[in-house]
């Protein structure tokens, strides 16, 4: 693999499935009550903005379970990536301290120069760009379900945000047809659309505006939140420009039994997804809660051991 991990279309398919296979090896491991500490006496450090409650949890829990331990560094620690003091100095006195540094920040540029100007590895924990851990733990939980991802359907429900396009990217390198729905304005883009068909893979990405259209068929629905941190003010007008993209039990009727329903949470129930559905036989939303930490442990001992 290489050194980071900041976005999914920077591995290779070989790399995706094999860091899946590792998640269920791991998984099935340490649910049958064995240990693997390959990770002893090594530290990451947790530098996050965004607060978090998932991420930060399941991270600190991948790191310990692995016999490592983990430095969460807050907000107020930082100071702003780039503001208290220039990437390139936090980036290289960071090398000196830990063994990996996972980020969960803003603007995806500032990751990138981060991993740039340290010798070990960075995982990017989210940016308004990509969340390519929990794009990865959906594919776990999607192999979990089906037994593979080849020719499989993912529909995706709302807003093209980070969650989307990281979802998409994955897609395509393994195989899955994935297709979002969005009101106007608010899609993937052209731009992005041709630049996942180009990463290469077996897999397609398509943007329509019915919901419907998107879930026909569909092995999983899957929806975020309409407003996302930092986008707290647009609150109101998004509620607005979303009503119609729920996914409720008629949209999930349009699906067809076969759909399993995703969320990668925090769910706002009543807004893109009412209650019924995420407590529904259908959901496996807190599987796939879950394989943030199977994902992310794999994650941390292929980049660190």
């Amino acid at each position: 693999m290489q050194k980071d991990f900041l976005e999914v279309s920077h591995c290779s398919r070989a790399e995706l499935e094999e860091l899946l296979t590792v998640s269920s090896e791991l998984k099935e491991l340490y649910r049958g009550g064995g240990r693997d500490t390959s990770l002893a006496g090594k530290t990451a450090a947790m530098l996050f903005e965004k607060p978090s409650s998932r991420t930060r949890v399941s991270f600190q829990v991948a790191m310990a379970q692995l016999g490592g331990t983990a430095v969460y560094l807050r907000p107020e620690d930082v100071g702003g990536l780039g503001q208290r003091e220039p990437i390139k100095d936090l980036a290289r006195v960071l090398d000196g301290y830990v063994d990996v540094i996972i980020v969960r920040t803003f603007a995806h540029e500032p990751l990138e120069e981060l991993a740039g100007w340290a010798s070990v590895p960075v995982v990017n924990a989210l940016t308004d760009r990509a969340h390519p851990c929990q794009a990865m733990a959906d594919m776990l939980t999607m192999v979990e379900e089906f037994g593979s991802l080849e020719g499989r359907k993912l529909a995706y429900v709302g807003d093209g945000n980070n969650v989307a396009r990281s979802l998409a990217l994955a897609s395509v390198r393994l195989g899955v047809e994935f297709v979002a729905a969005s009101p106007e304005g608010y899609e993937l883009g052209a731009t992005f659309l041709a630049e996942a068909a180009d990463k290469g893979g077996a897999g397609s990405v398509a943007q329509v505006r019915d919901p419907r259209e998107a879930v026909a068929g569909a092995d999983v629905v899957y929806t975020d939140t309409w407003t996302s941190m930092g986008q707290e003010a647009q609150k109101e007008q998004r509620i607005e420009v979303f009503r119609g993209y729920a996914v409720d039990a008629a949209l999930m009727a349009a699906a067809g039994v076969q759909a399993r329903v995703m969320h990668c949470l925090p769910a706002y129930r009543g807004l893109e997804i009412t209650d019924e559905v995420i407590e529904s036989k259908q959901s496996v939303v807190w599987q796939q809660a879950e394989n943030r930490l199977h994902f992310q442990r794999a994650l941390l001992k292929r980049l660190c051991s």
